[in-house]
C-alpha cells in the first residue's frame, strides 16, 4: 500500500452538487476558500431558486488560520418608501408580491466585500468572471429541475402563479415544471455576464443599479436607486462563546446568532455527554425555547439595541438559564419566527482558511416578484417587520430587519477547526446544536450525526403548529419519552427537509479536512 503525507487541498459542502463542483473547481485551480465560495454562491443562486439568489441577503463567517474570525453582514435595509403610511391599507405587511419586497438585496455586496478579505489576505488569483462563469452557463444552458424546487413551486403555486415575472420565469409553459426537466433562466444569465462586465459594485451603484431600481419603481415597491446606491455590506466582530470544548462563534444582530450560541452555552452547563437520546432532544429544545426568549426581547437592527449581545454572553446569564431547565417536564412557550428557505454552505482550503456562508431569499422564492429583464427574484425579508410603531421590530426606511440566518464556526480546544450550519428558520439554531452536541461533545461520527434524524420546535411550511415536531426515524421510545415529559410531539416524514438542509467540515489537526452533508438536499461534500 502507497501511503502519502499529503493533505487535501481544500473541501465544500453545499445542498446542490452543481455549488459543490463549482467551489472543487476554482481550489483546484489555486483559488482560496472566500473565491470559492462565491464560486458556489454564484452557482446556487441559479441551481437552488426557490431557497435563495441575487435578490436576497448573505451572512459570512471567515475564520482565518491564524488571528480573528471576521463577519459580513451583507443585508439590506427597508427602503426609503417603506413607512407605516406605506402599509395603511393593510393590517400587516403581505409576504407575497411587490410590497413584501421592501428591502434592499444584500447578497452581490458580500460577495464583493469578501472578494476585498481574500485581497488583502494575498492569496486572491481568481478573476471575477471565473467565479461567475459556472453560475451563468447553468443559467443560459439550463440545469435539471430539482424535486425540492419543483416540490416547491408546486405547494405554492397559487400565492406565486400571479406575481410579477414569477409566471414567465418559474413556469414554463404556463406549467409547475417536472424533477428532471430543463430549466433555463437566460434573463439571470444576462445579469450575471453584465455583473462580470461591469462588477459586482454594478448591482448598487452602476448601470444594472439603474435598470433594478427602474423596474422596482414600475411594479410599485418601496427600494428606490438611491436605496442602492446607499446600501454597503458591513463587517463585524463574530458573536463568541467558550465551551468547554472549544470557541464557538456565529453572527451579530440583526440575525438569531445569539440563539445558537446560548443553546450551546446553556447545555455546555448539563451533562450531555451522559445523556440519551431522548434527554438530549428534551435539554436541547428546553435551551431552545429559553434563548428564543433572549432573542424575542433583544435582537433587531443594532442600531436599535440598548443590549449588548456579546456583553451578555459574557456574564452569568446562561448559568442561570441552565439552572431552569427541569429534566422531568417541558416548559411551556409562546412561538416560533417560523420557516425560512435559506442555503448554508461551507469551504476549508488548503491553508486553513475556513468560510461558514448563508444565503437567502427567506420564504421559497421570496416576495414571488422577479424585476422584468433581470431574472432576479427579489426577496421578502421585510416581512419580519411589524406595522406596530411600538414594537422592537416596527418597520422604518432605512432599518435592518429581523434574520433568522446565521452561519457557524468553532475552533476546538483540540486543534480542530469547524465550520457547519444548516437552513431552515427556527430550526438553523436546533440544527447547529444537534450536530455540534452530537458529534463535538457526544462522538458521533459527522456524517453520522447530520443524516441522523432531527427535530424541530415550531413551524414548518403551510402549517400554523408550532409543537415539537420529529422525524420519523427516531424509536417509538423516543417519542413515547418525549410526550410524557410534557411535549406536543407531532411525527415529520423519516427524511423531512422540515428540519434543514444541514452540512459540516472538520479540519483535523493532520491537516485532513472531513465533510459532511445532508441526505435531505440535492448537496455533496467534496474534496481533493
Amino acid at each position: 500500500m502507497i501511503q502519502s503525507n499529503v493533505a487535501p487541498l481544500g473541501m465544500t459542502v453545499t445542498p446542490h452538487h452543481l455549488a459543490s463542483e463549482s467551489a472543487l473547481a476554482v481550489l483546484r485551480e489555486g483559488g482560496n476558500a472566500i473565491e470559492a465560495m462565491v464560486a458556489a454562491a454564484a452557482t446556487i443562486a441559479v441551481v437552488y431558486p426557490h431557497m435563495n439568489g441575487l435578490g436576497g441577503d448573505g451572512f459570512w463567517l471567515i475564520v482565518p488560520p491564524q488571528g480573528e474570525p471576521v463577519a459580513i453582514d451583507a443585508s439590506g435595509a427597508a427602503g426609503s418608501l417603506a413607512d407605516l403610511r406605506f402599509y395603511e391599507a393593510t393590517s400587516a405587511i403581505p409576504h407575497r408580491g411587490p410590497k413584501a419586497a421592501l428591502t434592499v438585496a444584500g447578497t452581490v455586496s458580500g460577495w464583493a466585500e469578501a472578494l476585498k478579505i481574500s485581497d488583502e489576505l494575498g492569496s486572491s488569483v481568481t478573476p471575477l468572471a471565473r467565479l461567475l462563469a459556472d453560475a451563468t452557463r447553468y443559467a443560459a444552458d439550463g440545469i435539471p429541475v430539482t424535486q425540492s424546487q419543483a416540490a416547491a413551486t408546486a405547494s405554492k403555486y397559487h400565492e406565486l402563479a400571479e406575481q410579477p415575472g414569477f409566471a414567465h420565469t418559474f413556469l414554463p409553459e404556463g406549467e409547475v415544471p417536472r424533477a428532471g426537466s430543463r430549466f433555463t433562466q437566460p434573463d439571470l444569465a444576462n445579469t450575471l455576464i453584465q455583473l462580470t462586465e461591469e462588477g459586482l459594485e454594478s448591482f448598487y451603484r452602476g448601470s444594472l443599479a439603474s435598470k433594478l431600481a427602474s423596474a422596482m419603481s414600475a411594479l410599485g415597491m418601496p427600494v428606490t436607486l438611491e436605496d442602492l446606491n446607499r446600501h454597503q455590506a458591513k463587517r463585524r466582530t463574530p458573536l463568541r462563546i467558550r465551551h468547554q470544548h472549544g470557541e464557538v462563534y456565529n453572527m451579530t444582530p440583526p440575525t438569531q446568532g445569539v440563539v445558537s450560541l446560548a443553546i450551546l452555552g446553556i447545555i455546555d452547563r448539563l451533562d450531555m455527554n451522559g445523556a440519551d437520546e431522548a434527554q438530549t432532544i428534551h435539554r436541547i429544545v428546553e435551551a431552545t425555547k429559553l434563548a428564543f426568549g433572549l432573542r424575542d426581547r433583544y435582537i433587531t437592527d443594532p442600531r436599535h439595541m440598548t443590549e449588548q449581545m456579546q456583553s451578555l454572553l459574557d456574564s452569568d446569564l446562561l448559568a442561570r438559564l441552565a439552572s431552569e431547565i427541569d429534566d422531568r417536564h417541558a416548559a411551556p412557550w409562546g412561538s416560533g419566527k417560523g420557516p425560512g428557505d435559506t442555503v448554508w454552505m461551507g469551504v476549508m482550503d488548503s491553508s486553513g482558511l475556513a468560510v461558514s456562508f448563508i444565503q437567502s431569499i427567506y420564504h421559497e422564492f421570496g416576495s414571488g416578484v422577479v424585476l422584468p429583464g433581470t431574472g432576479i427574484t427579489w426577496q421578502n425579508r421585510g416581512a419580519a417587520f411589524s406595522l406596530d410603531p411600538n414594537h422592537l421590530l416596527a418597520l422604518a426606511p432605512g432599518k435592518q430587519p429581523f434574520h433568522t440566518l446565521n452561519p457557524a464556526a468553532a475552533r476546538l480546544n483540540d486543534g480542530r477547526t469547524m465550520v457547519y450550519g444548516s437552513m431552515g428558520g427556527d430550526g438553523q439554531p436546533q440544527t447547529q446544536a444537534a450536530i455540534f452536541t452530537r458529534h463535538i461533545v457526544q462522538g458521533m461520527p459527522l456524517q453520522q450525526c447530520v443524516s441522523a434524524p432531527r427535530w424541530l420546535l415550531g413551524r414548518t411550511w403551510g402549517q400554523a403548529s408550532d409543537s415539537l415536531k420529529l422525524e420519523g426515524r427516531f424509536s417509538s421510545e423516543t417519542f413515547a419519552r418525549l410526550r410524557a415529559l410534557g411535549h406536543e410531539v407531532e411525527a415529520l416524514d423519516d427524511f423531512s427537509e422540515a428540519v434543514g438542509h444541514a452540512g459540516a467540515i472538520v479540519r483535523h489537526t493532520n491537516g485532513m479536512l472531513e465533510g459532511a452533508c445532508d441526505p435531505r438536499s440535492n448537496g455533496s461534500a467534496a474534496g481533493f
